[in-house]
């Protein structure tokens, strides 16, 4: 099936052939308006020339004798000399007085426009087929008898002038789009030339050399944005390569812990005969470590799905106050059995996915419980700001060290000793996943020996926009 999207052109192509087009549109104008000024140029001086052949002829003829004389000039011309003018005088009775040699072949009388005495002259154009006229007509009066003067003057020499004229034109024209096309590809080339440059320092990016830059300065003004977007790209690939390595390596380390103890303990309970209250324990053991592979598998699947936008958030109204003591008396029996003591405090209306908000809210209070020693206190807080509703879990726990902040979110992340004997590190990167879901923030606050606090900010009602 033939896709209906057609092949985007080519940048470099479409250069050219702007600029040949641009190129040949403006030589096309510049042409034809030096071609329109000398052929009119041409054609004034030749009426001005006319006009003072009929001036010189009309003024000969009110001379004493000056038809005869004129007529006698036309009877006799000079050997050898080609005629330029043609003259015809035509006497009161509508009879050839003379005429040029060969003129009533080339110019007959009907050619002419009808005669007139009123100035200025307006010549007309004819041909014969071979030879090319301006011809005009002019009544004069001598020795009192009116008198027509037919007068044509030949412009042929004119008509092949402008058809070589134009056939140069059309030549220069030719050439210089042919030019413009050159220079067009040669310009496109140099232009597009650090594209080039910059696809071969990209193809040099491996995935073992994500620290590699192009270097933004190094470009012109016009692709330093692109040259510092790729850069800030491969900053961005860098460092999720690295924590997907690191990602990898903590993942193989929390699978082997678990499957490494079911198979030392199921190999142990194999190398002789148990009893059955032994063999159960084994099982026991075996049924709490894949319960704990299972709870890590899930958590992942989760962080996956939130990752590419799979999670379905179905955000509702509820009160924030009555799900925070819902959510704590569930962990009440725990928290009494270490006399540590859980409260909450505050009103506001949460706007977010009822279970989701459920799982992070209980990931910090089992956090808290995790890391809180016994006669200590966790304190659930909720208050409602201008835009969101923020609810704050604090513990009186260890505390974590300011170098380890950064990265309590990510996954496995686990670098203070006294926080990694327990948990799989995903509880925080939960949490973190649930709220960026709601396009809410989450922030951290924690002093060594003094415990810890963590803020999650829901936004109020509005629409949900899943990445």
């Amino acid at each position: 099936m033939l896709s209906n999207q057609t092949e985007p052109r080519s940048i470099a192509r479409q250069l050219v052939l702007l600029f040949t087009v641009c190129a040949v549109l403006l030589l096309s104008c510049s042409l034809g308006l030096f071609y329109w000024i000398v052929v009119r140029h041409a054609f004034e001086e030749d009426n001005a020339v006319l006009a003072d052949k009929v001036s010189a002829i009309r003024a000969a003829i009110k001379q004493p004798d000056g038809v005869n004389e004129l007529a006698r000039e036309l009877k006799n011309p000079r050997a050898g000399e080609a005629a330029i003018y043609w003259i015809r005088i035509i006497g009161p009775d509508a009879a050839v007085v003379a005429e040029t040699s060969g003129m009533s072949r080339a110019l007959p009388i009907s050619v002419f426009p009808v005669a007139h005495s009123i100035a200025p002259l307006v010549p007309m154009s004819y041909s014969d087929g071979e030879k090319f006229f301006s011809v005009s007509a002019v009544t004069e009066t001598a020795d009192g008898h009116n008198y027509t003067l037919q007068i044509a003057q030949d412009r042929s020499v004119d008509a092949r002038f402008r058809k070589e004229f134009r056939a140069l034109l059309a030549l220069v024209l030719g050439l210089g789009a042919i030019a413009s096309a050159l220079i067009a590809i040669t310009v496109t080339r140099r232009g597009l030339r650090p594209l080039s440059q910059m696809r071969h320092a990209l193809e040099r990016v491996q995935p073992a050399h994500l620290n590699e830059r192009i270097d933004p300065k190094r470009w012109p003004a016009e692709l330093r944005p692109l040259a510092a977007s790729f850069d800030d790209m491969l900053g961005r690939l860098e460092d999720s390569f690295t924590r997907l390595s690191q990602f990898s390596a903590d993942l193989a380390h929390e699978l082997r812990t678990p499957i490494g103890n079911m198979l030392g303990e199921a190999q142990v309970a194999l190398t002789r005969e148990r009893r059955p209250d032994e063999y159960r324990a084994v099982i026991e053991s075996a049924a709490t470590e894949c319960q704990r592979l299972s709870g890590i598998i899930d958590n992942l699947l989760f962080l996956a799905r939130a990752e590419s936008a799979e999670q379905q958030v179905n955000r509702a109204v509820f009160s924030g106050r009555a799900a925070l003591q819902k959510i704590a008396s569930f962990y009440e029996v725990s928290a009494e059995d270490r006399q540590i003591a859980i409260t909450c405090e505050g009103q506001a209306d949460i706007f977010a996915d009822p279970v989701l908000f459920n799982r992070a809210i209980g990931n910090l209070i089992e956090n808290s419980l995790r890391f809180t020693p016994e006669g200590g206190r966790i304190e659930v807080s909720l208050r409602q700001s201008e835009n969101n509703s923020a609810i704050s879990v604090r513990d009186s726990g260890s505390g974590i060290a300011p170098e380890h902040l950064p990265r309590v979110f990510d996954r496995f992340y686990r670098g203070d000793a006294s926080r990694s004997s327990a948990g799989t590190g995903l509880g925080l990167a939960l949490v973190k996943s649930i709220v960026d879901l709601h396009h809410g923030s989450v922030s951290i606050e924690s002093a060594v020996g003094h415990g810890t606090t963590i803020t999650l900010a829901f936004p109020d009602q509005g629409p949900v926009k899943l990445e």
